[in-house]
């Protein structure tokens, strides 16, 4: 007779949690420096949060099979049986029925026991994605046999949902810890770049990248794939402040507004005279700055910020034409964007009847563009704000809010 096997008994809990967030931490410190800058913050967000995250199992009842066979059953410990010698085993003819139950999530997680359980937990073996539970018996009943399985069944999905309601407390925190750790390990890369730069000798190149990272006592059946990136020595780029960009973003909406709401005195205005009523206004507020930052009107590249010669903002101004020409005009700011975390916008003026086909033809379009990675949300009922990668670098982020507005047209 095999051993049994308990289910839900090997780790604590409390342990697994953690022990799971002390090797998230680990491997983030221990991660290569150049390639934690290299990388987007919200990838590397993705990558650990999903490594560590525990998927407690799912149990698929409508697939379970059950099979039968003729074995040996030591019938020692049975008080009915007359047996002169009860300290060996005693052998008797019997059979094993053995049901197949199909699951779908972490294999590893029926060793963790839960906060809740019992003294004596269910009997089965994990094999790959399916448990096995067997019953023998000499003499054993159909009805037996079923009542026997199905509490087997009911006290395992117990075990189950018990920890499945503790894995969502770590869950649920695994992405702020991952962004904690990356963003005071960047904080302290750059800082220390910063004080070495400062000393006015030339960096020395390094050879020895760290290449070991821990595994998780809680392993992965599929573990993810850490983000490409790459190790060379980061260089900080320059950006566009968030409070810059939002300000530049409400200009915009402003003026856009100004324009709804006067209908009469844009009726007749073209393209051109509409985006420089924008030039206008943007250098009212920047033009001049400390910071060297200023917008230049410069043939169909509509609005620009440029830093060290290089674009780091810029606003792409179009009347709507269709699915094809919003793409193209991402594709127009994908080419001049060439710096991380670059801001940009599409400011589309409609001059259709239609508005609300226009929304939901933007939102559609946008999604399925070949670099769109994530949707942040509506900043207002007509201001969308994505995140894009760079065409040439998935790491090299964009920020692109997306702007439609009705523009009155003139009637024949």
């Amino acid at each position: 007779m095999r051993n049994p096997n308990f289910l839900f008994s090997k780790y604590n809990w409390s342990a697994v949690q953690d022990n799971q967030k002390k090797q998230l931490t680990n491997e983030i410190s221990q991660m290569d420096g150049n390639r934690l800058l290299n990388t987007s913050i919200d990838d590397l967000c993705d990558y650990f949060e999903e490594k560590y995250r525990v998927n407690v199992p799912s149990i698929i009842e409508t697939n379970i099979v059950a099979d039968q066979k003729e074995t040996q059953i030591d019938v020692s410990g049975d008080r009915l049986r007359m047996i002169r010698d009860r300290s060996r085993p005693f052998y008797m003819p019997g059979t094993e029925v053995e049901i197949t139950v199909p699951f779908e999530g972490d294999a590893e997680a029926f060793s963790i026991q839960p906060t809740s359980f019992t003294l004596s937990p269910p009997i089965a073996d994990v094999k790959d994605d399916r448990l096995v539970i067997r019953v023998e018996g000499t003499e054993l009943k159909a009805e037996q046999v079923r009542s026997e399985i199905d509490r087997t069944l009911s006290e395992i999905k117990k075990y189950l949902e018990t920890l499945r309601n503790n894995a969502k407390g770590l869950n649920d925190q695994l992405r702020n810890i991952a962004r904690s750790a990356i963003e005071k390990r960047r904080e302290k890369l750059l800082s220390d770049q910063s004080l070495v730069s400062s000393l006015g000798f030339p960096l020395k190149d390094r050879q020895d990248s760290t290449k070991t990272y821990i595994t998780p006592e809680v392993r992965r059946k599929i573990k993810p794939t850490i983000p490409p990136a790459s190790t060379k020595p980061y260089k900080p780029e320059p950006v566009l402040s968030n409070d810059d960009y939002e300000h530049i973003i409400g200009v915009i909406q402003n003026m856009a507004e100004v324009m709804e709401r006067s209908p009469s005195a844009f009726e007749t205005i073209d393209e051109e005279s509409l985006r420089s009523h924008f030039l206008v206004q943007l250098n009212g507020h920047y033009e001049g700055q400390a910071t060297g930052e200023t917008f230049n009107y410069e043939g169909k590249t509509d609005i620009l910020i440029r830093v060290d010669g290089k674009n780091i903002f810029i606003g792409e101004c179009k009347y709507w034409g269709g699915a094809k020409k919003l793409s193209d005009t991402i594709d127009q700011l994908l080419r001049y964007s060439s710096w991380r975390d670059t801001k940009v916008a599409v400011i589309i003026f409609n001059r259709n009847k239609n508005f609300s086909d226009v929304l939901d033809t933007i939102l559609q379009t946008v999604e399925v563009h070949p670099n769109f990675k994530r949707f942040i949300g509506k900043i207002s009922e007509t201001n969308f704000r994505y995140i894009f990668s760079n065409r040439d670098d998935n790491n090299r982020e964009m920020l692109l809010s997306v702007m439609a507005f009705n523009v009155p047209q003139k009637q024949a």
